[in-house]
This record gives structure tokens, C-alpha cells and sequence, in this order.
């Protein structure tokens, strides 16, 4: 599997990974994100940013990027990062189907994003991804899976998915929303041929929303690799939006808000990587202080009354701007 590189990987931040949903495409829902972009929301000025990001992070040792067809140009800018730096074959990159972006490149936009699982968007989007990627593709994920998609239970699809990875590319999951747990259950059951087809799987895991951490233990046993999105909860975990505890904490650890969700989520057995969603430096820089922040029983008793009811996290996600 293409994951033996990261785990062979030395380096402190090796378990951090960058996803580029926010540099992307001009608009997103992660708060604080306007005071990180440049004014000028262009393409040129966000391939700009991202290509800075991504010279930033695999300096400081980050081996897995992270991408998606409904990232805007995400998929372009990485590619043309990765031709211009053959050094950095040592990454793992990993990208989704089953959204597509329909924003045309406006932050008014109506719409941002639409979802589709069936077969048809998948080998649509499979082709646009090895457009722009070509055999750089390693790992490929269907993009928040939820109980009731009919990405579960579609076994026409599944098979594609299986030749996919004959091909070498592993085959992957990302979920979303409060059911998170029920979702992951069910993709551990889907095999093809008697073989289980996924494995790996990308949840929202942070310390307002807890609920799918006994179902990534049960992957990770299964021996799927796990990597954990949002981790900063859409910037509600950062940028002064953090609750008083979690700045407490901070405050002890000589470190920012960030960092310390980051390392809260670091220190789970079952976390192979976790994402950093940073737009500029400065946030990189400080989130990656995660791999060396150390958190004591007392804090970590602090930090896990911040959990909040799932329904309730969820609402409050689908609530937030797209700025």
C-alpha cells in the first residue's frame, strides 16, 4: 500500500498532513479564513498561495497532501506543484470523487458543491482526476459517504472500485454529518470478491465532535489506515473562536489553540494522519507545533468538556458562512 511510505517516514510532522480545500477555490467555511487569503482571490494568487503552503509543509516534513474534485482547482494546483518539485516523491496523495464544484469561482455563489455517488460521476470524475494528476494518484475516496449513499451499496460501483485498485491506487471513504459512526460500520462490511474494498477512511473527528471515535478504533483494527479532517472544527477550534478551556490549555502549553486540537487528536491510537486546513504560513507554522505539544491528564480532562451533542455540532457546521 502506498501508506508504507508514510509510515517509513521520519520525520516529526510525518502524521500531519495538509488538505487544500481552503486554497482551492475562492470560497469555503472555515471561519477566520478571510484574514488569512490574500484580497485578491484570483486563480494566479491562490495557486500562488498554494504552492507557498505546500514548499512550506513538505520542508517541515508533511508527506501526505490531500485534495478532491470539489476542491476548485486543488487537484491543478498540486499537480503542477509536484511537477516543478521531483524531489517530493516521497508524498502521498490522496484525492476524492463525488462532489462537484459548480461555484465558478464566485464566494456569492448560490451553490458550491453538488454530490452524486453513482457510477457515472465516478468515472467521470476519476478521468478528470488522472487528468491532472496522472499516476500520482495514490489513494482515491468516495467524498462523505453518509448511512443512507448509495455509493454502500452499489455493487456495479464497487467492482469499478476493486479494478481501481488492482491498478494500485488504494481505495478510501471520507464521511460527514451526525451518523458518522453508522457510516464507517457499514463501509467495513462492503467486499468485493470476499475482500473488504476500503482501506482507509477520512472522518471529522475534533474536540466538539467525538461521536465517531469508537467506529475508527474499529476501522483501524480492521486495518484501515484513518485520517482525521477538521480537526479544528472549521476554525471554531482556532483563530479566537476557541471556548475559554481550550485557551486555557493553550495558554499553559506555550502554544496556540491549534496546535493543542491538533495534538488532542494526534495522541489517539487509532490517528494515522491528520489534517492541517491552514491558508497562510503562519497557520501552518503553528499548527504543525502539534507533533511536539505535550498534553497532561488534567488537560485532556479539561479539553473532553468541550464535547458537544453531535446534532447539535452538525447544525452549527451546516450554519457557517461561506466566506
Amino acid at each position: 500500500m502506498s501508506f508504507t511510505r508514510l509510515a517509513a517516514a521520519t520525520t516529526p510532522t510525518a502524521h500531519l498532513g495538509l488538505g487544500l480545500a481552503a486554497v482551492g477555490r475562492p470560497a469555503y467555511l472555515t471561519l477566520g479564513r478571510e484574514a488569512q487569503l490574500p484580497a485578491e482571490r484570483s486563480v494566479e494568487a491562490l495557486r500562488a498561495r498554494t504552492h507557498e503552503l505546500l514548499d512550506a509543509a513538505y520542508a517541515q516534513g508533511v508527506r501526505y497532501l490531500d485534495v478532491a474534485r470539489s476542491y476548485g482547482r486543488a487537484e491543478e494546483f498540486l499537480a503542477a506543484w509536484l511537477r516543478e518539485h521531483p524531489e517530493a516523491d516521497d508524498v502521498v496523495v490522496g484525492s476524492k470523487w463525488g462532489y462537484t464544484y459548480v461555484g465558478e469561482w464566485r464566494t456569492d455563489a448560490e451553490v458550491h458543491e453538488v454530490k452524486d455517488h453513482a457510477p457515472e460521476a465516478f468515472e467521470r470524475q476519476l478521468a478528470e482526476s488522472r487528468a491532472q494528476l496522472g499516476d500520482r494518484i495514490d489513494l482515491y475516496q468516495i467524498h462523505s459517504v453518509t448511512p443512507d449513499s448509495p455509493a454502500l451499496t452499489d455493487t456495479a460501483l464497487h467492482e469499478r472500485l476493486a479494478r481501481l485498485a488492482a491498478d494500485g491506487v488504494t481505495i478510501g471513504f471520507s464521511t460527514s454529518g451526525p451518523a458518522q459512526a453508522d457510516a464507517i460500520r457499514a463501509a467495513l462490511e462492503v467486499t468485493v470478491a470476499g475482500e473488504p474494498l476500503f482501506r482507509t477512511v477520512q472522518s471529522t473527528y475534533n474536540l466538539l465532535e467525538t461521536s465517531a471515535a469508537g467506529a475508527l478504533a474499529q476501522a483501524h483494527e480492521a486495518g484501515l489506515k484513518v485520517i482525521v479532517k477538521e480537526a479544528m472544527a472549521n476554525g471554531r477550534l482556532a483563530g479566537g473562536q476557541e471556548p475559554r478551556d481550550l485557551h486555557m490549555v493553550a495558554q499553559e502549553a506555550g502554544v496556540g489553540p491549534d496546535a493543542v486540537a491538533l495534538a488532542a487528536v494526534l495522541r489517539q491510537p487509532w490517528a494515522g494522519v491528520v489534517l492541517s486546513g491552514a491558508a497562510d504560513i503562519g497557520s501552518l507554522h503553528s499548527n504543525l507545533l502539534a507533533a511536539a505539544t505535550e498534553l497532561d491528564g488534567a488537560q485532556l480532562a479539561s479539553l473532553a468538556e468541550l464535547v458537544e451533542d453531535p446534532e447539535v455540532y452538525w447544525r452549527r457546521r451546516a450554519e457557517l458562512p461561506w466566506q
